[in-house]
């Protein structure tokens, strides 16, 4: 029996507060996967600093930030519409050739194939912050420093464990559609597509090869981690800092964090999110920005999206909890 499906056994037993049953036993994966994870996690802080030292006394260019900020926007989304909301939630449907360029642009973000970053959001929702979550900042319990401990394992801890998700019980739908898998076995491709764009591209537009690197490292590598970052403080902050104005399942204390609402293209109004899986807004209130649902309002009006699961504002209002609960990790069912 794996560590997953322990935990899964004991889930019903869980009071909310304790460590996840075998949490201590959560084994490391193995070298490749560690030593492929280390290196995406480690390079792009070592080219910061090379950035910084490269950009010292004149600055950065605009050629860099503009590029950074195209392919941020591109494969941001592709993740947030692609992935998260069309492929794992089925928010909307979009014709099939958006489906494919979604998927593209979320594979060069560098978060894993597809299908299996679908499975694993799958299982995420399946048993939030409860024993089979694959990255519940709740793992080693609510104390102070099982917290601590629970959110650098929430943002990036995960990665490195032997806690495979299996993609036929989470993602059936994916496997079965060969546009997806193919798209999953080029995700190596896609990753060294996502750095050469923006090295070729500095190349076209300065005519040198030192603004080709530059390019490279602030719109490829620098771009890249920045992005990672926002999309895994998704798991770890918006589980334990901020507001909780709806109702969730059980033990799920997804929040909404604000400031991370530009960054993460809506992603940060977790707590709505979680409220309303298949809604294609997260932003539920009045004011929210979410830029990923005004994309897909954008694909409606051109006809590429349809069936487009918008916010019911009178389940809206059912879903909304009480003051006492906002302040507190939910209860209820």
């Amino acid at each position: 029996m794996t560590i997953s499906e322990q935990a899964v056994q004991h889930r019903q037993d869980y009071d909310g507060a304790s460590p996840f049953p075998g949490a201590e036993e959560h084994a490391p994966a193995g070298r490749l996967q560690v030593g492929l994870t280390a290196t995406i996690v480690v390079v792009p802080f070592v080219a910061l600093g090379v950035a910084i030292a490269l950009a010292w006394g004149q600055g950065v260019t605009l050629t860099d930030l503009l590029l950074a900020a195209v392919l941020y926007v591109v494969t941001g989304l592709g993740v947030t519409v692609g992935f998260h909301r069309l492929l794992t939630h089925a928010s909307f449907t979009a014709r099939p050739w958006l489906r494919v360029v979604l998927a593209v642009a979320g594979s060069m973000a560098f978060q894993g194939n597809v299908v299996d970053w679908v499975a694993v959001h799958r299982r995420h929702h399946a048993f939030t912050d409860r024993p089979g979550d694959p990255h519940s900042p709740y793992r080693y319990g609510t104390g102070l420093r099982g917290q601590l401990r629970g959110l650098a394992h929430a943002h990036l801890g995960w990665l490195f464990a032997d806690d495979p998700t299996p993609a036929e019980r989470y993602a059936p739908d994916l496997l079965a559609d060969p546009a997806m898998r193919r798209v999953a076995r080029a995700f190596p491709a896609l990753c060294a597509l996502s750095l050469a764009l923006p090295f070729l591209a500095g190349w076209a537009i300065t005519g040198t090869l030192y603004g080709a690197l530059t390019a490279f490292l602030w719109a490829g590598l620098i771009r890249i981690a920045l992005l990672q970052h926002v999309t895994w403080s998704v798991n770890s902050l918006c589980h334990v800092i901020g507001a909780r104005p709806f109702k969730t399942r059980r033990h799920d204390r997804s929040t909404n964090l604000w400031p991370l609402a530009l960054l993460s293209f809506g992603e940060s109004w977790h707590n709505g999110h979680h409220s309303e899986p298949s809604c294609a807004r997260h932003g539920l209130n009045r004011g929210q920005f979410d830029p990923s649902a005004a994309v897909i309002g954008l694909f409606e009006r051109l006809g590429w999206a349809g069936k487009v699961h918008w916010p019911d504002p009178e389940r809206i209002q059912r879903r909304r909890a009480g003051p006492q609960r906002q302040a507190h990790a939910p209860t209820g069912d």
